[in-house]
């Protein structure tokens, strides 16, 4: 399976095919996104937010919020204009894990690949699957998901001219 970058835009479900792929540029992790994070969210476990703390468990110092990391990889795809305007809802992560720490300092990127395409019940949607493979500065995987999105369809005889 190639790995592509689309130069043109994704308008609807039909334009997404099991196999297409990108990765993302990459963004670099600093401990204020950690802290702004901990802020809007309210969460403050010590693990994230006090190095002191921090500093005394298995990963030696702060460690970015896992919510974070998922919340950055879904942004770079975003940015990465790889879904184009096709992207009508969101339906559901699935299987999603943690695998290593992302740390201040660390950039991360994300290959994106579409592994399933089903047309709707409704013809005017369809759901596309896509795995993401969320990478850090030394090619490490950091996270893994599924991301299930509903995308916009013409149905059959409504393309018009």
């Amino acid at each position: 399976m190639s790995e592509q970058t689309f130069n043109r835009l994704r308008h609807t479900f039909d334009d997404f095919a099991v196999g297409d792929s990108v990765v993302t540029a990459g963004r670099t992790v600093d401990i204020g996104d950690i802290t702004a994070f901990a802020g809007l969210t309210g969460d403050h476990y010590p693990l994230h937010t006090d190095e002191e703390f921090a500093r005394s468990t298995q990963f030696g110092g702060r460690i970015a919020h896992g919510p974070l990391t998922y919340g950055f990889a879904v942004g770079l795809v975003g940015l990465s204009g790889f879904l184009g305007d096709a992207i009508v809802a969101f339906v559901e992560t699935q299987n999603l894990r943690a695998l290593a720490p992302v740390r201040p300092g660390d950039t991360l990127r994300v290959r994106a690949e579409v592994v399933e395409a089903v047309p709707g019940h409704k013809p005017h949607y369809g759901t596309v699957h896509i795995d993401y493979s969320v990478l850090n500065q030394k090619d490490e995987e950091v996270m893994r998901f599924r991301f299930v999105l509903r995308a916009r369809r013409i149905p059959e005889g409504d393309q018009g001219e």
